[in-house]
């Protein structure tokens, strides 16, 4: 019996320290990237900007930021040359995870203006529109 809870003990640790690495991890990549944007900064800047949105069609169609695009991270690889370069690209989904996997790609493929939306999409407080097809 001690034998199993002292490989439990270890277990747990073991569990702890990888989820504070993945977290360390995300926010050491998230300030190499480029950054986060609140609501407002999001909004205020986003005009200037292509807005992607990250998360699968089938959500995308339900609801999304007026003015987004959807480019699923699922495919991302096959379409992420259809964004241009020269101008920033500005990315949401509802998990932070997601998103700085896909800031990830697209900065390893030459984009360099990447932000995304902090809070992500569901907490988003601007303009939203459902697709029509």
């Amino acid at each position: 019996m001690n034998n199993f809870l002292i490989a439990l003990d270890i277990f747990l640790i073991a569990v702890i320290i990888a989820f504070l690495v993945n977290w360390l991890w995300q926010r050491m990549t998230a300030k190499k990237l480029g950054g986060e944007l609140s609501n407002e900064e999001f909004e205020h800047t986003m005009r200037k900007a292509q807005i992607i949105d990250v998360r699968e069609q089938k959500e995308f169609k339900q609801k999304h930021i007026t003015g987004a695009r959807n480019l699923p991270m699922t495919t991302i690889k096959l379409q992420y040359k259809e964004l241009r370069k020269d101008m920033p690209v500005y990315l949401y989904s509802d998990s932070k995870s997601v998103t700085l996997k896909a800031a990830r790609f697209l900065h390893k493929h030459g984009y360099n203006d990447i932000k995304w939306l902090r809070d992500g999409f569901e907490n988003w407080e601007g303009m939203t529109k459902k697709s029509k097809y």
